[in-house]
């Protein structure tokens, strides 16, 4: 019997070392968030716009059981914008997971004079928008979602209609792939070897 209870204490022994061993590599895990976090010392920049709220009532045998979904757009006013969805049974903590999840899909768009470059259209199931350029002191002339969209992109002077379904979740992910297609006018300039200028006016 000793050497019976013996035994599992040597293996408990070996496994706490696993177990520190595995604590050491949490801390390494610990340090490599760290560097992740000092990587996006830009997140401090992003500014968070709640899109829509939606309320979720799950029918159970004691009542109703009710939880919410967050979509979100995070943007720093300088051409790079993101949105994500969150879903927990808080409102704050909806919210929450939705600008994380944001922050990590965060997307580059091509931006001219605080506006967009060219007229494009943009799709995603049953949501289908228009974009185009507007002349400087015209605004953001666009619905609630694509509004939150173009304002977290700094985009200040731009005409847009959602043409299909005014499901928020559809009009805002209609709207980045408008804004995902479009071409930045340098690139196109230095690509044909002619001037900004050349570019729009022919």
């Amino acid at each position: 019997m000793a050497e019976f209870n013996n035994g599992p204490r040597g293996g408990n022994g070996d496994n706490r070392g696993g177990g520190n061993d595995r604590r050491g590599g949490g801390n390494d895990r610990r340090g490599g968030n760290d560097r992740k976090e000092e990587s996006r010392t830009g997140d401090s920049d992003l500014k968070e716009k709640v899109v829509a709220i939606n309320r979720v009532a799950k029918v159970v045998k004691g009542g109703r059981r009710f939880s919410f979904s967050a979509i979100v757009v995070v943007g720093d006013g300088n051409g790079t914008v993101g949105y994500g969805l969150g879903k927990a049974n808080e409102v704050t903590d909806a919210i929450a997971k939705g600008i994380d999840d944001a922050k990590k899909n965060l997307v580059k768009v091509p931006l001219y004079k605080h506006t967009v470059p060219h007229i494009m259209e943009g799709k995603y199931s049953g949501g289908y928008v228009l974009v185009q350029p507007a002349a400087a002191g015209t605004g953001v002339i666009a619905g609630g979602a694509m509004r939150a969209v173009f304002e977290s992109a700094g985009i200040k002077d731009v005409l847009a209609k959602s043409k299909g379904s005014s499901n928020p979740h559809n009009v805002v992910k209609a709207t980045f792939d408008a804004l995902l297609k479009m071409r930045d006018p340098m690139q196109i300039a230095q690509a044909r070897g002619i001037t900004l200028s050349q570019v729009f006016n022919g």
